[in-house]
């Protein structure tokens, strides 16, 4: 099998008679048959030679601007990967547009980030939008609700095919606001992208909740998750008086 270790850097590969041995950052040793390291990408800005003119560019090569895309320099503006915001195609059309209306078209036009959905297409397709379980918890003023599904969707049943789909729902108590969404399994991202509107829109789990579903179908468990799985009481942060 695949086994994941987020939030970890390599040291060390060392190829041996059992496989390729690895040591992580957190002084882990372990053998694996292979090896996929995501580093991450760097702004492609190098040949651009924005210095000469003046551009400020961040540390990792990303090209600086403001809320509307704009540079230091007045005449010059960057939108999508070479700025290192959120890189999606999507994101960068977006942020183009915004540009476009700001410059030409009279409206001034802030780029905006919240609930961007987002998916790998990997076998099974994942798909997010708003803030996970982690992030909901870092940015709480109260409790935090987690709604979740696991089911075998009803071709799969029909088929004989063991392919499980998994839902969460993330839920802000204070405001019933739904402010997390994700999936795993067979049309995550189509799926996604709907559910990615009523985030936008603010929809709260009372309305998911008055949704009527469309059956059969994997998406309308979203609008059928009735049962909180956990409750994460909110932990105030300590005042401090720095």
């Amino acid at each position: 099998g695949v086994n994941l270790h987020p939030q970890t850097s390599l040291t060390q590969l060392t190829k041996t008679d059992q496989g390729i041995k690895v040591i992580s950052s957190h002084g882990e040793e372990f053998v694996a048959d292979v090896v996929l390291f995501a580093t991450g990408r760097s702004p492609n800005t190098k040949r651009l030679n924005l210095e000469a003119v003046g551009v400020e560019l961040d540390q990792a090569g990303a090209v600086k601007v403001d809320e509307y895309s704009r540079t230091n320099i007045p005449s010059i503006w960057a939108v999508g990967d070479a700025t290192n915001r959120i890189n999606l195609t999507p994101v960068a059309l977006m942020e183009a547009t915004c540009f476009a209306n700001t410059a030409f078209g009279g409206k001034p036009t802030k780029a905006e980030y919240s609930n961007v959905a987002c998916a790998v297409f990997c076998i099974p397709p994942l798909a997010v939008v708003g803030l996970s379980e982690e992030e909901a918890v870092e940015q709480a003023t109260g409790d935090i609700l987690v709604f979740t599904s696991g089911f075998n969707p009803m071709k799969n049943t029909i088929s004989g095919r063991q392919e499980k789909t998994l839902m969460k729902l993330i839920v802000d108590e204070k405001s019933d606001k739904v402010i997390g969404a994700s999936m795993c399994g067979p049309d995550a991202a189509e799926i996604m992208q709907g559910i990615a509107i009523a985030l936008k829109c603010g929809a709260t789990k009372a309305q998911f909740d008055s949704t009527v579903g469309i059956h059969p179908s994997s998406a309308e468990e979203f609008v059928t998750m009735r049962s909180v799985t956990r409750r994460i009481a909110h932990k105030p942060k300590p005042k401090t008086n720095l």
